[in-house]
């Protein structure tokens, strides 16, 4: 009984400690939700890859990519931008 009484224990704590998923739903992220973003380079990244996928390019320039994440971040601090979704602002930002 003790075991069980422990195990259960263990158990109730560590639930405690788990770290809850997180999804986002790219497509309709705004800047102002991308600027607060926890790991908002990987969401970056990941937008990198989505964007050259949907244009059917298998190209990306690794040497320029950290260039366009700053780009991207720079542009989502502005004010007229905060509402806008970060999927058009990619297309709209200077190549």
């Amino acid at each position: 009984m003790l075991k069980f009484f422990a195990s259960t224990l263990v158990t109730l704590a560590a639930m405690q400690f788990a770290q809850a998923q997180v999804t986002v739903d790219i497509s309709k992220i705004t800047c102002e939700q991308f600027n607060v973003l926890p790991k908002a380079n990987s969401v970056a990244l990941w937008l990198g890859g989505y964007h050259h996928g949907q244009k059917s390019d298998p190209v990306i320039e690794v040497n320029t990519f950290e260039e366009n994440v700053r780009k991207l971040r720079a542009a989502c601090l502005r004010p007229d931008n905060f509402t806008k979704p970060i999927i058009q602002l990619i297309d709209s930002l200077p190549k």
